[in-house]
């Protein structure tokens, strides 16, 4: 009885290891394929400025026209913010906001072809752009 139990709990215990080998691994989109629009492998200034503008419209939940740094959150510093503000009402509109958009797109196309790949998007200017559209 006892190598009977041994057979069964190791059985048991191959089916538990396999079924958990066997789970697929869920990798995050990559930003690329979620906003390329064109399919091209890249994005363009277009593809973010359209998804800017959306995450945008999400943020402004007061309906004045405008994000302040509250509704923005950690998406952009603080001394960022206030470059991006040049009225300096502490409020940025939607222009102003895409504005900051395609200076950290300019920023980040290192090779100036007026798209952005997988290291550009790697890059400082980068990754703060992809908190901009995300």
């Amino acid at each position: 009885m006892t190598s009977k139990f041994h057979v069964i709990a190791l059985g048991a215990g191959l089916c538990l290891a396999s079924a958990l080998v066997a789970q697929p691994v869920f990798a995050a989109p990559s930003p690329i394929k979620s906003f390329d629009t064109d399919n091209d492998g890249t994005l363009d200034l277009a593809e973010v400025s359209k998804a800017a503008a959306a995450v945008f419209d999400t943020l402004e939940k007061d309906n004045d026209g405008t994000v302040d740094r509250k509704e923005v959150g950690a998406r952009i510093g603080k001394k960022e913010f206030a470059a991006a503000d040049p009225d300096d009402d502490k409020t940025l509109t939607k222009e102003e906001y895409l504005a900051l958009v395609g200076k950290l797109f300019k920023a980040a196309d290192k090779d100036d072809e007026g798209t952005l790949d997988a290291k550009e998007l790697k890059s400082k200017a980068g990754r703060a752009l992809l908190k901009l559209i995300r």
